[in-house]
């Protein structure tokens, strides 16, 4: 028999994680983890969106990095199961690449409006994505405890992509949306 993607098993509310414990598909670890495959999948956009293939590549791993994570908070946390290492360097390459930008980019003496250029939207939307699995991590940390450097990552994550919106608008040549209250 082929493998089927349905197994049925979710068809009353409930979803397993990894270590078979059964849980709510409403509990904030599916909160948490499922709101980290959302952004995943924004970060996929965004990487289709981009022709530079460096920066596609490091989004591709960053992408790689959020499949980690998500592993990680799908894990039952009542059980010792091997799952792969948090990445170790990719906060400090983020942080390089945003310090790189910084030096060419305006300062930012304003607050700036998501949008400005389509690509620029899709990096704004996943910025937003990226903040609420920030929350949802939060609370789930605060419920039952979480590696503080999922965290961490997540908001250096957010920080990245708002300079990389920045980043984008300055090389399409597009105007950055000043807000005007």
């Amino acid at each position: 028999m082929a493998f089927r993607i349905y197994t049925r098993t979710g068809d009353k509310g409930e979803t397993g994680l990894f270590g078979g414990k059964r849980i709510s598909k409403d509990d904030i670890r599916i909160e948490a983890y499922g709101t980290v495959d959302e952004l995943n999948a924004h970060m996929g956009v965004v990487g289709d969106r981009l022709d530079d293939q460096d920066l596609v590549a490091f989004l591709r791993s960053i992408q790689s990095d959020l499949f980690t994570l998500g592993s990680h908070l799908a894990k039952d946390p009542e059980k010792d199961l091997p799952l792969p290492p948090l990445p170790g360097t990719r906060i400090s390459e983020m942080e390089t690449m945003m310090d790189a930008w910084d030096e060419v980019l305006p300062p930012l003496t304003n607050f700036i409006l998501p949008g400005g250029h389509p690509t620029v939207s899709a990096i704004h939307l996943a910025r937003c994505v990226c903040r609420r699995a920030e929350r949802r991590v939060i609370t789930l940390d605060h419920a039952e405890g979480v590696d503080q450097e999922v965290i961490k990552y997540l908001n250096r994550l957010s920080d990245f992509l708002f300079m990389l919106g920045r980043e984008i608008s300055r090389r399409e040549g597009a105007d950055e949306i000043i807000w005007k209250p």
